[in-house]
């Protein structure tokens, strides 16, 4: 997190202690002796209680922003916040000790810089808390202590976790507000709560939207996203410029219009000339270029009001593909790039499709060098038409090699499986990589 976030949560941290809940009561060394013993058990399992939060949070929020790079921001949240509790359990440290963790004040900055609602933020903290409760109240099982024993070193875990949860969620909801509140003043909220509420109803009036940002919507038009990896508030400027210079190269149409998302975050859309064959899927890919860090997703161009929303849900389709954990993508990917529109649906459900990956792919499904050179083979067979002298061509190989390969490949994969099948799930392992493959 940068320094700027650090002193705009440093308010935060300081009206959050000044509403902090009673702390626990001093408990005796018994009693912390049998705390400290759950909370090694529990750091035993920190890696399966992260994953488990993290999903109750997404599966119980339909709303919350699921974009790949949130998801991750809120993994590492989770587990900032699961580790200090085990740390305070572990070594009785007193709440009002306690430093937030970085990741989860930065997954609160950003869902402000996001317009997704504060009770949300609170909500995914009380479903945490209950969970991670649960898995408290099961190592306390584990112990078998005696009733009154076990009652007290429950009791003492409850107080603990609820003061926690209370002081953080304080803390995070005041570093939101505070960041609402800048982020309203820096960016052009007319303009962008306008796209906002065009973009999430499928009748909002056109001409008000037309209105309030200057922006014509009959016409056809090219969504982008462009993110990039630095979280430097100057790069803000620098995906803007790009994307204006975006407009000068593929547009003609007009001015684009342009939002900022977050630090690291815009989206675009370029009108177009009316008759611009240069802006279909096939010429777009070679036209488009950014700088050094940049990275940019696009959809297909799109006409009208609605083709102005379609355009934008393509390039956050592409966009979601491309910021997949192991995605192998390249800085630039559109919608319409061969394998995109269906991984992007597959990779909404990352656990069933790394299931499927396993079962149509079999041994070859493997996060090994091996695998992943006969995957490259077969992918490319297939491409070329299961012809062994293009494949060759391709792979710069001798035709034998090439057929040793392949038929090294097919008899990994479990017998009389689809061609089809085998071809999706050899695309799905290129654009999703590692995520998908087993370890």
């Amino acid at each position: 997190m940068t320094g700027s976030a650090d002193c705009r949560s440093t308010a935060a941290g300081d009206a959050a202690r000044d509403r902090l809940a009673e702390v626990p009561a001093a408990a005796g060394s018994e009693l912390l002796e049998h705390a400290a013993i759950v909370a090694k058990m529990l750091r035993e399992s920190e890696s399966e209680i992260v994953a488990e939060l993290s999903s109750v949070i997404t599966r119980g929020i339909d709303q919350l922003d699921l974009d790949p790079k949130m998801v991750e921001l809120l993994e590492a949240s989770v587990h900032g916040n699961v580790s200090t509790i085990i740390h305070v359990l572990a070594n009785d440290i007193p709440i009002e000790h306690l430093q937030p963790a970085t990741a989860a004040v930065e997954y609160a900055l950003r869902l402000a810089q996001r317009d997704v609602p504060s009770n949300f933020l609170v909500r995914a903290y009380h479903l945490g808390q209950n969970s991670m409760l649960r898995h408290c109240y099961r190592k306390v099982e584990e112990l078998d202590l005696d009733s009154e024993a076990s009652m007290a070193l429950t009791r003492h875990i409850s107080d603990l976790v609820f003061g926690y949860i209370e002081w953080i969620t304080l803390y995070v909801f005041e570093a939101y507000e505070d960041e609402r509140r800048r982020w309203l003043g820096v960016q052009g909220n007319v303009q962008s709560a306008a796209i906002y509420t065009f973009l999430g109803s499928s009748d909002a009036d056109e001409r008000a939207f037309e209105r309030e940002t200057g922006y014509r919507l009959d016409r056809r038009h090219l969504a982008l996203v462009l993110w990039s990896s630095d979280d430097d508030a100057r790069e803000l400027v620098v995906l803007t410029r790009t994307a204006r210079d975006l407009a000068s190269q593929l547009g003609g149409g007009g001015t684009p219009i342009v939002t900022a998302i977050d630090r690291s975050t815009v989206w675009t859309w370029i009108p177009l000339a009316a008759r611009d064959n240069a802006a279909e899927p096939s010429e777009m890919a070679g036209r488009i270029t950014a700088p050094a860090g940049v990275r940019v997703a696009y959809g297909l161009p799109g006409r009208g009001g609605q083709g102005f929303r379609r355009s934008h849900a393509q390039a956050q389709s592409a966009y979601s593909v491309a910021t997949t954990p192991g995605s192998s993508t390249g800085q630039v990917i559109g919608f319409g790039d061969r394998g995109v529109a269906v991984v992007s649906l597959l990779a909404q459900d990352l656990d069933s499709t790394r299931a499927w990956v396993h079962e149509v792919l079999g041994a070859l499904a493997a996060d090994t060098p091996n695998a992943a050179t006969l995957r490259e083979t077969l992918s490319v067979y297939f491409a070329t038409k299961e012809s062994y002298l293009h494949t060759a061509e391709r792979l710069n190989l001798h035709r034998n090699t090439v057929k040793y390969r392949v038929g090294k490949a097919l008899a990994e994969v479990p017998a009389e499986r689809d061609r089809l099948d085998l071809a999706l799930a050899l695309t799905v392992c290129e654009f999703l990589g590692t995520t998908v493959l087993d370890r």
